[in-house]
């Protein structure tokens, strides 16, 4: 089942069950997904990876609000975002462990033969394509760092 049905059928869900949080949350990502089939030159159907960066894209930017919101002490709009946040986070993957990720970075470094920070790129390069949705892209280049240096 693609991610706009899921997307549909939890619409409906959470309208016959009066549920706010999670109806407003569920029309975010339908209005991205419809953008992002009618936008320039798209096909009208999108790829499972376009899928998951638009929902990678969404949860970062609810955690960036959830952040900006905490900092001013706004728990009534930190609250909303993160409510939808974690409706996001349902048709995510499963998210890596700092541990998992340093496991697999090193794997990626020793593929590449980087061995200074110089290589950085070389290997966030290869490192962004195989931890795309699994892994926050600023988590693994801090460990990137930590571990070339």
């Amino acid at each position: 089942m693609s991610l706009k049905s899921q997307v549909e059928a939890g619409i409906k869900d959470a309208m016959r069950a009066k549920n706010q949080d999670t109806l407003r949350a569920l029309r975010a990502i339908k209005s991205l997904i419809l953008l992002e089939e009618t936008k320039g030159a798209a096909t009208g159907d999108l790829s499972a990876e376009e899928e998951l960066k638009l929902l990678t894209k969404a949860a970062k930017q609810r955690r960036e609000s959830a952040e900006i919101y905490k900092d001013q002490g706004r728990a009534d709009l930190l609250e909303k975002e993160e409510a939808e946040l974690a409706i996001i986070e349902q048709f995510l993957p499963k998210q890596l462990t700092e541990a998992e990720i340093e496991e697999r970075l090193k794997v990626i470094i020793a593929q590449v033969g980087a061995s200074a920070p110089s290589d950085m790129g070389k290997v966030m390069g290869v490192a962004t394509k195989e931890l795309a949705g699994v892994a926050e892209g600023r988590v693994v280049s801090a460990t990137v760092k930590r571990l070339l240096a």
